[in-house]
């Protein structure tokens, strides 16, 4: 049973090593595509080539690693395309860059079909024209690089063959290297892809006794012989990443007596008897005995020993002597992230998801609990227990804003995508379009984020498909032949605001207006408003595309995206000027889980609204006094007209003449309106719970919470409660 307990979990520790490789894979190929793309624009940046193989050669080397073959020889490939333009031995042009991107697209795919026994090491056929593509980009003949013949690594080769060579290596784990991540033996089973490892030799002195071990700590010195027809470059390569947590010491082959001795005084020091286990262990090896003679019984002839071959960082800018520096460079994360000596405080913890999605529940119940407890304290009057659970309150409030910290990401993440869109699309319609992206900083809650990436490919697709002009009829109007498509994000009174923008032809109202009488949507006599008008849009099957493209023209997509964001709790609008362009604008709030909200009542029950869009509280002005029965209207605020609603009336609830009642005022983007209350409670620290099922298509309506009472509160939705009330106001004049 013991041994079926380690077998567990090491494939479990394996199992998480794997997630986290093909999760830290994403992320490169993200930083592959972004600094493509940013190539592509100014092809003589050698820092964004050196970004786009450092990304290659991380992806590889870890597929490596998990023996993932196909990955390690198709990503070599590209490498190899990536590292001839570094070098200069290949101009980088538009083939190149088109077989660059579609490469990070089939690593992807390669990366997505791994399953639980691996990538089989073979390339599927698609991968395999694109491996021709990109070695006759190279000038070479075709080679397929999964043949069992020939070894991964081997395809392409950026320079002549080297002639088979035995090396020396002697590799020394420093303590810390399992606590840090890393597996000395997937080492060897990379290195044995390159070549052959003729002999493997154990040093155990360094282990200590039994009482003394610690499980965690790692004493592994080995001394091994590698042949095969490598460059010392590529073998440096191998160890890359354990350069933080490991001695390597590379002897070529032909190294002198000196170069052998320098190891054995940095290995051993003046250590006799450790001296001659070195020695012996070399002699096992098959390292010639009259070299290791000449280094016992060294010469009358003075000479000083020489410095023994060390891969050693180089710093940014720093220059190299032979072959590209594969570990220059700020963008290399794995070099900055994983060391923990460097106290860099800027480290990285990958967490689960639904483990933060498990602490936002529990301190949403914490907050709950701690708001029974203050309302308990306020009732009993004790002056000593209302001032702790106040204290309580705010450490809960921190603790609340941090946690929700947790879960906010920019959402520049998202814009990065569409730079690789907007070339694939521009390419195919023959369009020039330039990208720009505006406050790609600003953060959101990263469930938001996931979601609202569907709407925005769609939005901007649309943008390019049926927004800008062909270049030509772009130039024609007077405008620049290349368009331009904006996405920006800001943040505005407790909401984040995305807009899709481009100075393409605008919306044809005529056309929508025609196709919605068609359909019966609308009267042949209606007169409607632009904002009207453009609603129609988001109708379901609603299209004016006068043929079907593979972008758009079915007529599916802007009633999806407009459900998807109204599920988000977020509104979105079209703005559009004939000849000028058109913006969807996309309104959502920061965050699902957690809000600062004021507590109102009406009649038995309690409403809550988002406290970052309340903008005071006045007594209830003359004109809702003397509207009567009515539920809505307008009055003066200090020379503004401003919309208000009676909730108690808009709901039926019973008005109790008697009570003095408030009104609250909101923001509603640029506008304001002005909410009857019966009572106000003033700040309310709220965990958004979602509705039933019954009710989740109520518009106005959130969510609810739970007061510290154990009460029910509803969680006002500002913007589909307006909109509610304007349909209803509608319906009640058609009536009439």
């Amino acid at each position: 049973m013991g041994n079926e307990r380690v077998t567990d979990d090491d494939a479990e520790i394996l199992a998480a090593a794997r997630a986290g490789f093909l999760s830290e894979a994403q992320d490169m190929l993200r930083q592959y595509e972004q600094a493509l793309l940013v190539l592509e624009g100014t092809p003589d940046d050698h820092e964004q080539l050196n970004a786009a193989f450092r990304a290659a050669h991380t992806i590889k080397g870890g597929a490596g690693m998990f023996g993932f073959d196909a990955v390690v020889a198709f990503t070599h490939v590209a490498e190899t395309l990536l590292d001839a333009l570094r070098d200069g031995r290949r101009a980088m042009d538009g083939d190149c860059m088109d077989a660059l991107l579609q490469s990070r697209d089939q690593i992807e795919t390669l990366l997505a079909g791994i399953d639980d026994d691996g990538d089989g090491g073979q390339l599927p056929p698609q991968a395999q024209q694109l491996v021709e593509r990109l070695q006759t980009l190279l000038g070479q003949p075709a080679v397929n690089p999964t043949r069992s013949e020939q070894p991964a690594e081997s395809v392409a080769p950026a320079t002549p063959p080297v002639a088979n060579r035995r090396w020396h290596l002697s590799l020394r784990f420093g303590h810390d290297a399992l606590r840090n991540g890393l597996d000395p033996l997937a080492f060897l089973r990379y290195l044995a892809q390159l070549g052959q490892i003729s002999g493997v030799r154990l040093m155990h002195e360094d282990i200590p006794a039994l009482d003394a071990l610690d499980a965690e700590a790692c004493h592994l010195w080995l001394e091994l012989q590698f042949e095969g027809q490598r460059s010392r470059s590529e073998l440096e390569a191998v160890f890359e990443f354990a350069q933080e947590d490991a001695d390597i010491q590379l002897l070529e082959p032909g190294s002198t007596p000196a170069q052998f001795e320098a190891l054995v005084e940095r290995r051993c020091g003046m250590d006799a008897a450790l001296r001659e286990r070195l020695y012996g262990v070399w002699r096992e090896l098959g390292v010639q005995f009259e070299l290791i003679e000449t280094v016992l019984m060294p010469t009358d002839e003075a000479s000083e020993p020489l410095a023994v071959p060390r891969i050693e960082r180089r710093h940014e800018g720093a220059p190299r002597e032979k072959g590209p520096d594969r570990r220059s460079g700020e963008g290399d994360r794995r070099e900055g992230g994983r060391d923990r000596r460097a106290g860099d405080d800027t480290r990285f913890v990958r967490v689960r998801a639904d483990k933060l999605d498990t602490l936002i529940d529990l301190i949403g119940e914490l907050v709950i609990a701690g708001s029974g407890a203050e309302m308990v304290a306020h009732r009993l009057g004790d002056e000593a227990a209302v001032e702790a659970s106040a204290r309580v309150m705010g450490l809960m409030q921190g603790t609340r804003d941090a946690a929700l910290g947790l879960r906010m990401v920019p959402v520049g993440e998202t814009f990065a995508r569409f730079h690789r869109v907007v070339r694939d699309v521009t390419k195919q319609l023959g369009k020039e379009v330039e990208l720009e992206v505006l406050g790609g900083d600003t953060e959101m809650d990263k469930s938001m984020v996931d979601a609202l990436a569907d709407p925005l490919m769609h939005l901007v697709r649309n943008s390019l498909d049926h927004g800008l002009e062909m270049p030509d009829e772009r130039e024609a109007a007077g405008k620049s032949r290349q368009g331009r498509l904006r996405l920006t994000a800001q943040h505005e009174a407790g909401h984040i605001v995305i807009e899709v923008q481009d100075n393409g032809r605008g919306l044809n109202r005529e056309r929508i207006v025609a196709k919605a009488t068609e359909r019966g949507l609308i009267a042949a006599d209606a007169v409607l408003s632009d904002a009207e008008v453009w609603q129609l849009i988001f109708q379901p099957g609603f299209s004016t595309a006068e043929q079907v493209t593979d972008l758009s023209g079915r007529g599916v997509g802007m009633d999806v995206v407009k459900r998807n964001i109204e599920s988000l709790r977020g509104q979105i609008q079209l703005l559009s000027e004939a000849g000028q362009g058109t913006c969807t604008r996309i309104r959502l709030p920061l965050t699902l889980a957690m809000i600062d909200g004021f507590l109102t009542q009406v009649a038995d029950t309690f409403f809550v609204l988002p406290l970052a869009v309340v903008s005071e509280c006045i007594e209830v002005p003359r004109e809702a006094v003397q509207a009567g029965e009515r539920a809505l209207g307008t009055f003066d605020l200090r020379g503004e007209i401003v919309p208000w609603l009676d909730l108690a009336r808009f709901y039926d609830m019973p008005v109790e003449s008697e009570r003095r009642r408030s009104l609250v005022v909101v923001r509603q983007g640029q506008s304001r309106i002005g909410l009857l209350v019966d009572r106000l409670h003033g700040e309310h620290q709220t965990v958004i719970k979602p509705l039933g099922g019954l009710f989740r298509n109520l518009k106005a309506l959130a969510g609810s919470t739970i007061l510290g009472s154990g009460e029910v509160a509803l969680v006002l939705d500002v913007n589909g409660l307006t909109e509610s009330a304007r349909l209803a106001a509608a319906q009640s004049g058609a009536k009439r």
